[in-house]
C-alpha cells in the first residue's frame, strides 16, 4: 500500500483590500500543511517571489486587471509550476476546493 506524505505548500496572497487579504492568510495558514504570505504592494511580492518560489499564488480583491494579468505573466515566465489562483470570495470551503483542486489535477493529492 502506497503511503501518502503531505508536502508542505507554500502561498503568495496578493490583495489590495487588506481585510480580506488578513482573512485568505488566516485561512491559509490554519492548514498545517499550507505557509502563506500575504502581500498588498506587487513589487514587494515579486521581490519575495523571486526569493522563495512559492507553490501557488492567490490573486484576491482590488487588483487592477492590467496588474494581475502582469503579475500572472511574471509568475508563470519565472516558475513555469506555479498554480495561479483568482479567489475573490466564497468562503473557505471555496478557497480549499480550489487549492484541493489544482493538487488533484497536477497529481499532488
Amino acid at each position: 500500500m502506497k503511503h501518502l506524505t503531505m508536502k508542505k505548500y507554500d502561498f503568495l496572497i496578493l490583495g489590495k483590500n487588506q481585510a480580506i487579504l488578513e482573512i485568505l492568510l488566516r485561512l491559509v495558514n490554519a492548514n498545517g500543511d499550507w505557509y502563506g504570505v500575504g502581500f498588498n504592494d506587487e513589487k514587494l511580492a515579486q521581490d519575495y517571489f523571486l526569493e522563495n518560489k512559492p507553490d501557488f499564488v492567490l490573486l484576491s480583491s482590488g487588483i487592477e486587471d492590467y496588474i494581475e494579468e502582469d503579475f500572472t505573466t511574471f509568475c508563470i515566465e519565472n516558475h513555469p509550476d506555479i498554480e495561479v489562483i483568482q479567489h475573490f470570495g466564497g468562503g473557505s470551503g471555496l478557497l480549499q476546493s480550489e487549492i484541493y483542486d489544482r493538487l488533484y489535477k497536477k497529481g499532488k493529492l
